[in-house]
């Protein structure tokens, strides 16, 4: 191949690090377009097991050393949210693109802090929503704008999420190389100012669980949107959007213990579009699409059902952040989106709790 093979460093190789990001970027799959050259991580047998495992030539105790040292392309910083706002503008000063897992941060005003950290260093932040990536979302995609712009099943009517709490993680940590070492005295982002604590456990729980969803939601509408009532007993999120379509989140309304169930209905005057996703951590495993049309006028109703290929969103997602980096193909979700999602989260909170 002609194209560049970028060369990539991470920082922090933890559960997630290690299970839905590294064993991506390293997978022989993807091995003519990046390399994993260096890790940063403070734990430092964890490192050097991880190191081994994925073939990862250097180790560094801290991501001050690995970017002093090395000629990177790309950071790859896999951290507990609640971190970002101290460590992704450090991130930020090396001019290089960044990737991290969503919610952007655990405040806005550390969002925004972010934001402004990325803009002073000409960079950018890619952000961890890898149902975007999913082949089942990107066909969904294409099939609900083409239908917005032919009008052949008539206007958008409504867009319901449903993501009951399940196993997440389908067996897809089952190579995880946990650690015992200690992480030391890390710090912390301080908690947000515009809350109590109460209220800001509450914030926390439902950007942790549920941020994905109010991104997708406006991926799915491809406009935005505002939030019209917080359900008292926590199971329905409702919104309209821009234009008016009425929007709904379900979230707890059951639960599963070994499966996962979480879908999209995009409902059109004449049909609609189906999503169905798999567990975020589950492997080699697309989501489903079913895609209804009934034009009326003594026409047969059709169902599609396609047949996608057998790739996971987490892999998507990183040749997507390759492309990214290369200039070939925007990121699917930059930090200013990243930013609206937790104002999105503050004004549910707001309405839930009336703080």
């Amino acid at each position: 191949m002609n194209h560049k093979k970028v060369k990539i460093g991470f920082v922090g190789v933890g559960g997630m690090g290690q299970c839905a990001h590294l064993r991506n970027y390293a997978s022989p799959s993807l091995s003519e377009e990046c390399e994993v050259v260096a890790l940063a991580e403070i734990r430092p047998g964890l490192a050097r097991e991880v190191a081994a495992r994925y073939g990862v030539p250097r180790v560094y105790e801290s991501h001050e050393q690995m970017l002093s040292s090395e000629k990177l392309d790309a950071i790859v910083a896999s951290q507990p949210f609640a971190r970002h706002g101290l460590l992704v503008p450090e991130l930020a000063k090396a001019g290089l693109p960044i990737f991290t897992e969503k919610p952007i941060a655990g405040s806005i005003a550390d969002g925004e802090k972010i934001v402004r950290a990325l803009e002073e260093h000409k960079t950018w932040l890619m952000l961890g929503y890898h149902k975007r990536s999913d082949p089942a979302t990107a066909y969904a995609k294409l099939a609900i704008e083409e239908w917005k712009q032919s009008g052949e099943c008539g206007k958008m009517n409504y867009i319901r999420l449903a993501m009951p709490p399940g196993d997440w993680i389908a067996s897809g940590f089952n190579d995880f190389i946990n650690s015992s070492e200690p992480t030391g005295s890390l710090e912390w982002d301080p908690a947000p100012a515009d809350m109590d604590e109460a209220t800001a456990g509450e914030y926390g729980a439902f950007v942790n669980y549920y941020i994905h969803q109010v991104n997708l939601l406006r991926h799915l509408l491809g406009e935005s949107y505002t939030v019209s009532y917080a359900d008292p007993a926590k199971v329905l999120f409702v919104a309209h959007s821009a234009s008016g379509v009425p929007c709904t989140i379900e979230m707890a309304a059951y639960n599963t213990t070994i499966d996962w169930q979480e879908s999209a209905l995009v409902a059109f005057e004449k049909g609609y579009v189906k999503l169905e996703l798999p567990a975020p951590v589950a492997y080699n495993r697309p989501g489903q699409v079913e895609i209804f049309k009934d034009p009326g006028n003594g026409a047969v109703p059709t169902t599609i059902r396609p047949t996608l290929p057998w790739v996971h969103a987490m892999r998507n997602q990183a040749l997507n952040f390759i492309k990214a980096v290369r200039g070939e193909a925007p990121a699917p979700c930059l930090a200013a989106e990243g930013l609206e999602d937790i104002r999105i989260a503050r004004e549910y909170i707001r309405l839930l709790k009336g703080a």
